[in-house]
């Protein structure tokens, strides 16, 4: 089997129904499967799409232990050479996702690959291609966008949203990778419980001398923001996952890094909970 599409879900059963059929429709001429895993979501609907896509392999979680567990866990289960790690709240709009994965078989050296996306209004989603957090293009991420459209910053604007590049970091809203890679690396560090565990996975396969792709020819429907509660929850594991990468890479080989993007996540945590504070009088 070639490709193995890993999905997990959690209270989305309306946008994983749009999503699986759009990999019904679109995903062709490839040998491929779907699994399915639910973080025991409390809106149990899903369960509805067993019967309505019966090809499609579903799990159920005892429990939700968090993005990179339930992704981990379903790896396992895969049998695709390559696997492709899926948001429930994506959609393909054409039939080449097979052209993806021939570029990516050309490639020796092969780390994760990720394609170009845009919102439901068709505006790009600069998280397709991203750098390596440092404490220059954090500072510009966190509070202000002082450097041109066209230069290299967190988003790399330096390369176009339809281009072929090389980059550092894609997203994990749609990752590709060879499932053997994935494994040799112990797949996503199961510390991050949502957030960041995309730029660790790609963080970790630069370090090893993997060459990360991102793939502009092609594009995805992102319904960004539509899995997403922002409470106080959500800013807890956002920038607890931001605070486990940088003390994981900064801390000890620089430290002066590590005390500026510390502060920096704090300031700007706390700014975010005085506005959702503010929203709800």
């Amino acid at each position: 089997m070639k490709l193995s599409v890993i999905i997990v879900n959690y209270n989305v059963t309306e946008l994983l129904r749009k999503c699986l059929l759009s990999i019904e429709n679109y995903v062709i001429n490839i040998d491929y499967e779907v699994i399915i895993i639910d973080n025991d979501s409390p809106d149990k609907s899903w369960k509805t799409l067993i019967k309505e896509f019966p090809r499609f392999r579903f799990i159920a979680a005892d429990k939700n232990e968090g993005f990179a567990v339930a992704n981990n866990k379903a790896v396992r289960e895969a049998r695709g050479e390559y696997i492709l790690l899926l948001n429930p709240d994506t959609e393909f709009e054409k039939p080449d996702l097979a052209a993806v994965i021939n570029f990516a078989d050309t490639q020796v050296n092969l780390g994760c690959l990720g394609v170009r996306m845009h919102d439901s209004k068709g505006r790009f989603l600069a998280e397709s291609k991203r750098s390596v957090p440092d404490m220059f293009n954090s500072f510009e991420k966190l509070f202000t966008n002082f450097r041109k459209n066209t230069a290299k910053s967190y988003y790399r604007n330096d390369i176009d949203e339809y281009e072929i590049a090389r980059v550092e970091i894609i997203t994990g809203a749609f990752l590709l990778m060879k499932k053997k890679l994935y494994q040799e690396i112990g797949g996503l560090d199961e510390r991050y419980f949502m957030y960041g565990e995309d730029i660790d996975l790609c963080y970790t396969l630069l370090r090893r001398k993997y060459q990360n792709w991102y793939y502009g020819k092609t594009s995805i429907l992102h319904h960004k923001g539509e899995c997403t509660v922002k409470d106080f929850v959500y800013l807890e594991r956002f920038y607890g996952a931001m605070q486990i990468f940088i003390d994981k890479y900064y801390k000890k080989p620089k430290p002066l890094q590590h005390s500026f993007l510390s502060a920096g996540l704090k300031v700007r945590h706390r700014m975010e909970r005085n506005k959702i504070k503010r929203g709800s009088k």
